[in-house]
């Protein structure tokens, strides 16, 4: 039995630290939903390989994703997202160290309306400090006509 995995989703057990990291993204115009179920089916496969859980919400042309685990590995799959071409003008919102479990232990994909979205949107315009951030955000929120 191979449990080198193992090693790496001991992250977030109590008194470890665990990276988490949410960003937003404008996903490609006319994205099909075949790459949706392209991005869900490869991030089910790895990510756990890594790791890595937590919350991918996509609706209305935008991608908000909560990713937690072992820094470096949270770190790399930034970085890949950032370079993928069905994201584009990606913003991270938050991202920090803490000691504690995890809050998504399972890697979950919910499709939501513009409203919710919106919400969600609109609470992180709320507590963004960086003027970079808050304009993304506002364009965001134009987008869905919601601004």
């Amino acid at each position: 039995m191979d449990h080198s995995n193992n090693a790496q989703h001991d992250e977030g057990l109590p008194e470890r630290s665990l990276h988490n990291l949410i960003y937003c993204s404008l996903a490609t115009p006319n994205l099909d939903p075949a790459e949706i179920d392209q991005i869900i089916t490869t991030a089910k496969r790895y990510n756990p390989r890594y790791g890595i859980t937590g919350l991918l919400v996509y609706g209305s042309g935008i991608f908000f994703q909560w990713l937690e685990g072992p820094k470096d590995n949270v770190i790399g799959l930034m970085k890949r997202i950032g370079e993928d071409s069905r994201h584009l003008n990606l913003v991270i919102l938050s991202e920090e160290d803490e000691v504690r479990e995890r809050l998504f232990p399972n890697w979950d994909m919910e499709l939501v309306e513009a409203a919710e979205i919106g919400d969600v949107l609109k609470n992180a315009l709320k507590e963004a400090s960086d003027e970079k951030q808050k304009q993304m955000l506002l364009m965001f929120l134009k987008q869905l006509q919601i601004a």
